[in-house]
């Protein structure tokens, strides 16, 4: 008995072709559903059924029966209270990125944590369901662009008689509304996986370039300047040389106010992540920071004293519901698609990342479906466009939250400003919620780091990040996220239009292939090639497989069987008349003078067909020295093996053309093999009659291995020489191959066939 270590293993059985391997294991036969027998079991009603889809639209009622009050209670209540006066002061914040009165600010940290709390699935996202920077963004570009700084407002019926403040709420709520209305249609479709096609890549270069929108939209309230907001393609272009014309006129009170806020708030932020684990709580600096500005501003009444400008008066309580303003909603179709695609993104990203840290499990569906009713809803009580805030995200899991209870307890924070003690926040000033929005800006902003990284590992990726980040920039949001996409997915396309094809070899001693130009100890038996296509074939890659095929094995088959072809018509002419002669060396040519290169046009698909021996009274051997100088291509390649491996699928151009190219390396003599073809694959490859009478299904092999050994015992001496007077015609060729395959169990262990 032979012993194996227990890093080494031994393996003895039959060489297996795909047909041989079918004749000896019987596939199981299953019944594969119908697209009727999904579309009614989708429709169909059980009891389970009905339960099971009650826990997914109101996931509420499977945290609340695991609910553990005494474990949980007191994290979910400091967290909540800790995220809730920190979303106080973002919903200020953020309503001004929106160019809307600060007070509706509050409005969108309140409503959408009141629907989340019943139909989201993420724990740790619950309390940071509000304004998020890059929302309030794309809110602001509608808003300006609807309603002007300068220059009348659209020609919008609802706006007669309205101010400015007031239009603008409108315009933010019903942009707002169809966020919603999208998130949550895409939501009841099933189609959550459409953020898929937005990588990490992607929101990364995005979000960067809205922090830098952000950025510059804050500096004119750090400034304290009159700047009017821009919108459009290179807004921000023009939002800086508007505050470049009018730098002398900086308010020196607000940009020392900013300063010092920022200083502060950045530096206590960097000993909240240093000593993270030894703090019980991070230091709530900005609500520090904030009740001191608000206290000294009042104190010393900056308003009249230095002529800031302050948040002013706050709507105290909820105005009544809004109905949406349809031709708002008219002028801002795909700006607010394209906020409810970035918005769930950003969200589901966040909440994937701590469900993942968590050991919990999260819907993307329902969260479309959480996020669309949060937005509708908040929309309907005059709130902006919501989504997560990674800030107070941070907070909540830093702060000990466990479950969406401590989402509702920031709301209620929210609500007790709201309603109570809003007041206090009046004196504050703009500069301090600018500086908070800009100091918590530092997340993405340094994401601008990751370029050298993705320079290094995946230029394809640098690149969408870098256009992205440009796009976004200087086009716009909206545009900048289009462009992104399309560069994202034509990286895609020339990834798989353009794979790295190799050519591969066997590593000594084992039944291991790998690129021969990356090993130095490998066996490549003579006239046998082995190459690896490691992407789907489909019609935009085919020619490239073929092109690539071509210089892998030296030689263009179609231009070799043409050449055959031509040379077989000399050969003919020249013996009906008499100009060659048989000998027992060979053909001689006895003609005299040169040889007419004529060709005959109307023939020339002829070319492109099998080699036709009939009436030839000798055989002919291509790798010769043929007589009357005909010249034909030396081929020293006697079997191609396809290793089809990683090729996923093949559409009916690629099928296509992958049989042409078979047909073509068979008609110069040239056995080809397909190795580890998926059995989908092959299922379709007879569905769409790829085999015929050149083409058989004995060609497939379960392994690389199976293949060279096959192919070693067909050709015992690796030297492999074409013998003189050798004909291989069709017939024989596939006679031999079958014979072979019917002997596989006869294979003797002879060391020149054994690799």
């Amino acid at each position: 008995a032979m012993k194996l270590s227990a890093s080494q293993f031994f393996v003895n059985r039959p060489l297996y072709s795909e047909d041989a391997f079918k004749t000896d294991n019987e596939k199981v036969q299953r019944q594969h559903k119908t697209l009727l027998d999904h579309v009614k079991a989708y429709f169909s009603c059980s009891k389970k059924r009905a339960k099971n889809a009650a826990l997914s639209l109101l996931p509420i009622i499977g945290w609340v029966r695991m609910y553990r009050v005494k474990e949980w209670l007191l994290s979910d209540l400091v967290s909540g209270l800790s995220t809730g006066l920190v979303a106080v002061l973002q919903g200020l914040a953020f309503a001004l990125l929106a160019y809307v009165p600060p007070g509706y600010g509050l409005y969108s940290a309140f409503f959408p944590v009141l629907t989340y709390f019943f139909l989201g699935t993420s724990r740790h996202i619950s309390v940071a369901i509000g304004p998020f920077p890059v929302l309030s963004m794309m809110v602001q570009s509608v808003v300006t662009r609807l309603v002007p700084d300068i220059g009348s407002p659209a020609n919008i019926t609802a706006f007669e008689g309205l101010s400015q403040d007031e239009q603008r709420v409108i315009v933010a709520s019903s942009v707002s509304f169809l966020v919603g209305i999208f998130q949550l249609a895409l939501g009841v479709l099933q189609v959550g996986f459409i953020v898929i096609y937005m990588s990490d890549t992607l929101i990364s270069g995005f979000t960067t370039a809205a922090a830098v929108h952000i950025l510059v939209s804050q500096l004119k309230f750090i400034l304290g300047l009159q700047v009017p907001g821009k919108s459009g393609a290179f807004a921000l272009v023009y939002t800086l040389k508007d505050i470049f014309s009018v730098i002398e006129k900086t308010n020196i009170a607000d940009l020392v106010t900013a300063i010092i806020i920022m200083v502060a708030v950045f530096a206590v932020k960097e000993v909240n992540d240093r000593f993270k684990e030894k703090l019980p709580v991070p230091i709530p600096i900005e609500v520090i920071m904030t009740v001191l500005a608000c206290g000294l501003s009042y104190a010393f009444d900056f308003k009249t004293l230095y002529n800031v400008d302050i948040v002013g008066n706050i709507t105290k309580g909820y105005e009544s519901p809004l109905a949406p303003n349809f031709e708002v909603i008219q002028h801002s179709v795909m700006d607010a698609f394209s906020m409810a695609i970035v918005g769930f993104a950003v969200a589901f990203s966040v909440a994937k990342v701590y469900s993942v840290k968590h050991d919990y499990i999260i819907d993307g569906n329902q969260e479309l479906i959480a996020f669309g009713v949060s937005n509708i809803f908040t929309s309907s009580f005059r709130g902006f466009a919501s989504s997560t805030a990674l800030s107070r995200s941070a907070v909540q899991e830093s702060t000990g939250g466990k479950t969406q209870l401590a989402g509702l307890l920031s709301a209620l924070v929210v609500m007790i400003v709201t309603v109570a003690i809003g007041f206090l926040l009046e004196p504050l000033q703009k500069s301090v919620l600018g500086a908070l929005v800009v100091v918590n800006l530092k997340g993405m902003l340094m994401q601008v780091t990751e370029i050298p990284y993705l320079w290094k590992k995946d230029r394809p990726d640098c690149v969408v990040w870098v256009v992205t980040f440009l796009a976004a920039v200087f086009l716009g949001l909206d545009l900048g996220l289009a462009v992104g996409l399309g560069i994202e997915l034509l990286t895609v396309i020339f990834r798989t239009q353009f794979p790295r094809c190799t050519v591969l070899a066997n590593i000594k001693g084992t039944d291991i292939y790998r690129d021969r130009k990356d090993y130095m100890s490998i066996y490549e038996p003579e006239g046998i090639k082995i190459f690896r296509i490691p992407s789907p074939i489909f019609f935009a890659n085919v020619d490239f497989f073929r092109e690539k095929l071509n210089s892998a094995v030296g030689f263009n088959p179609l231009r070799v069987l043409r050449k055959r072809n031509k040379a077989l018509r000399k050969i003919k002419k020249l013996l009906s008349k008499g100009e060659l002669q048989i000998t027992s060396k060979g053909l001689l040519y006895t003609g005299s003078g040169p040889i007419e290169e004529s060709e005959d046009e109307s023939n020339m698909e002829e070319l492109d067909k099998p080699n036709d021996f009939e009436g030839l009274p000798v055989q002919i051997n291509w790798n010769a020295d043929l007589p009357a100088n005909i010249v034909v291509p030396k081929v020293d390649v006697h079997s191609l093996i396809l290793d089809f491996g990683a090729v996923s699928f093949l559409d009916i151009s690629g099928l296509k053309g992958v049989k042409t190219t078979l047909k073509e390396f068979i008609r110069v003599d040239i056995d080809v093999y397909i190795v580890a073809c998926d059995s989908n694959i092959l299922d379709k490859l007879h569905e769409c009659q790829f085999f015929d009478h050149e083409i058989k299904t004995s060609i497939f092999f379960l392994t690389i291995h199976d293949a060279m050994l096959h192919i070693l015992e067909k050709h015992p001496n690796t030297g492999y020489e074409i013998k003189p007077g050798m004909i291989n015609s069709l017939n024989t060729y596939e006679k031999n191959r079958e014979n072979g395959l019917r002997n596989r169990e006869n294979i003797v262990s002879n060391p020149e066939t054994k690799l």
